[in-house]
């Protein structure tokens, strides 16, 4: 069995502070514990929105220039496993991102439709396979230049806000010059959720 660490509160101790006051309190102990418990609960929530991106951000993030070519992206995108790439100049300031959703629709693919879920997608995908186009061309062609970004210093709270708002699956994250630093994904955030819940889990020794 897992030893209880000694901050944590018992019943039995919100009684025997309740006969130290030796007053009258219109509160029940089930109340305090409720009360206890719901105070903890969100004290937990502050601290997880509060983090800082700087601390939560993927730092080793994939880059490309205008000038590189659809290919190489492409390539890029299937090797590293991911689904974005921030375009940058030379010294690292954000010009675009370019997606994989991006290269689907200039391949022919049909993108996912909002009203259909997502084995509809590729039900459809596979019973009807479009005629596929060999992107051709550079980056510049495709990337997408109006690109949601986010500070270092915002906080959890901040991204889920803004990834919800615009209906997005990752953000950029860029210093005051807007030099790209990092990257924050809902990958980030899934894990993020998952290693708080794991702290908090009780476990057999």
């Amino acid at each position: 069995m897992q030893k209880r660490p000694e901050t944590d509160l018992t019943r039995e101790d919100f009684v025997n502070a309740l006969k130290e006051m030796n007053t009258f309190v219109d509160v029940a102990v089930d109340d305090l514990l409720e009360l206890n418990s719901k105070a903890a609960k969100y004290a937990r929530y502050r601290k997880t929105e509060s983090l800082r991106i700087g601390n939560l951000m993927s730092r080793s993030v994939v880059t490309i220039t205008p000038d590189t070519s659809l290919a190489e992206a492409a390539h890029l995108l299937v090797t590293h496993r991911i689904s974005g790439l921030p375009v940058v100049d030379a010294q690292q300031h954000l010009l675009g991102v370019i997606t994989e959703a991006d290269f689907l629709r200039a391949m022919g693919v049909p993108s996912h439709h909002p009203t259909h879920s997502l084995w509809q997608t590729l039900e459809a995908m596979f019973t009807h396979q479009p005629e596929i186009r060999e992107p051709t061309g550079t980056v510049a062609d495709l990337m997408v230049e109006n690109v949601i970004t986010v500070k270092p210093e915002q906080t959890l709270h901040d991204v889920i806000a803004i990834m919800k708002h615009n209906r997005i699956k990752r953000v950029v994250v860029c210093d005051d010059d807007g030099r790209v630093q990092g990257m924050v994904t809902r990958s980030d955030l899934v894990r993020v959720f998952f290693d708080r819940l794991r702290r908090t889990q009780p476990s057999a020794e």
